[in-house]
């Protein structure tokens, strides 16, 4: 194998990690926000679970940040909850800012892929 081989193939594999873990948080960014909401609209039990895990199934499809935003913004607004703009876009930016922070703990930690995909609802 010639050393640019052996190049391209790192630059290959470093891909692949980075977007890894770029879903993950995307998932992981879902997942609390959504929590956040579902604490906002007072779900508990299977529904907070199903609502929590409709966020992170979106991962996989991925929406728009303002989709995400507007998705929540609706729903409260729905169901009667007073909440402001500026206070669901600061949830959705602490979601995102810790979303990365744990991914990225749990990568240097080394936790295998798959445990990693799993979000905990």
């Amino acid at each position: 194998m010639t050393m640019f081989d052996e190049r391209e193939r790192a630059s290959e594999s470093l891909f692949a990690h980075e977007e890894e873990v770029r879903f993950l948080a995307l998932a992981r960014r879902n997942q609390l926000f959504a929590r956040w909401a579902a604490e906002q609209l007072g779900l508990y039990g299977s529904e907070r679970h199903g609502y929590i895990a409709s966020f992170v199934e979106d991962a996989v499809q991925p929406q728009s940040d303002a989709a995400l935003i507007d998705r929540v913004r609706a729903d409260l607004v729905a169901d009667g909850v007073e909440t402001s703009d500026e206070r669901i876009g600061a949830a959705f930016v602490t979601a995102m800012a810790d979303a990365v922070r744990q991914v990225r703990t749990e990568t240097r930690a080394g936790v295998t892929g798959s445990s990693r995909a799993t979000c905990r609802l």
